[in-house]
C-alpha cells in the first residue's frame, strides 16, 4: 500500500505539497477492521485521526435518551477524527465500521510534531477550514432540504453520478444518514419506483436520469 498515493487521492489531503504529503505519508500506519466493529466510542481519550482508504464508517452521537443521532457516513477518502488534534481531547463521536475497511491512523504525537512546521501547519489550517465548510453545508441541508433531496445527494456523495451504484451499506444505515425514519425512506423509495425514477434489486440500485 502507497500511503502516499493514497493521500494524494484524498480530499482532505489534496491541498497540501509534495513534501508535506511524503512527511505525511511516513507518520501513517494502516489498520483493518472488521464490519461492525467500533473503531472508537464518544466520550474515550483521543490517540489519532483516522483516514478511510477502503470500505463505509459511521459517525453518529448518543443522546441523554439513549437515540442515536448519525453525523456523517464516512467515505473512502474523507479524513475523520482530527477534532482531537485540536479542540477536544475525547472523541465527541462514535466510529463504527459499516463495512470490512481499510483506514490510515495518525498518532496525534507524531501530526503535532508534524506541526511545528511553518509550511505544514499552513496547509492543514486550510484544510481543516474546508472541513468546516462541509460541516456548515451538511447543517444547512438537513436542516432545509426535503427527504428526497437528501437522499439524492446522499448518493451522489457515496457513489458518485452514474446510472448504477452497488450500494454497500443497509436503507437502515441510508435513513440514519440522512436523518430520516426507515419508515420514511421506505415510503420515498416506493415512489421513486412507481414514478421509474429508480429501480433497486438487492445491492443494486439503478437510476433513469431522464426521471430525474
Amino acid at each position: 500500500m502507497n500511503a502516499i498515493h493514497l493521500l494524494s487521492q484524498t480530499a482532505f489531503f489534496r491541498g497540501i505539497s509534495d513534501d508535506n504529503r511524503r512527511a505525511l505519508a511516513r507518520i501513517c500506519q494502516p489498520v483493518e477492521v472488521r464490519k461492525r466493529a467500533v473503531i472508537f466510542h464518544e466520550g474515550k481519550e483521543g490517540q489519532a485521526m483516522y483516514l478511510l482508504v477502503r470500505g463505509n464508517v459511521q459517525l453518529h452521537k448518543t443522546t441523554p435518551d439513549g437515540r442515536e443521532i448519525v453525523i456523517k457516513v464516512i467515505k473512502p477518502g474523507e479524513a475523520f477524527a482530527e477534532v482531537v488534534l485540536f479542540e477536544e481531547s475525547r472523541y465527541p463521536v462514535t466510529a463504527t465500521a459499516l463495512t470490512a475497511s481499510l483506514l490510515l491512523r495518525i498518532l496525534r504525537a507524531d501530526l503535532r510534531a508534524l506541526l511545528r512546521s511553518e509550511d505544514f501547519r499552513n496547509d492543514f489550517i486550510a484544510m481543516l477550514m474546508r472541513k468546516q465548510r462541509y460541516l456548515a453545508d451538511r447543517i444547512r441541508q438537513v436542516t432545509s432540504h426535503s427527504v428526497e433531496e437528501r437522499f439524492f445527494h446522499f448518493l451522489r456523495e457515496q457513489y458518485g453520478d452514474g446510472p448504477e451504484i452497488n450500494v454497500t451499506i443497509t436503507k437502515k444505515e441510508i435513513a440514519a444518514a440522512i436523518g430520516a425514519t426507515p419508515e420514511t425512506l421506505s415510503r420515498l423509495i416506493q415512489k421513486l419506483k412507481r414514478a421509474r425514477v429508480l429501480s433497486w434489486t438487492g445491492k443494486k440500485l439503478r437510476l433513469n436520469p431522464s426521471r430525474l
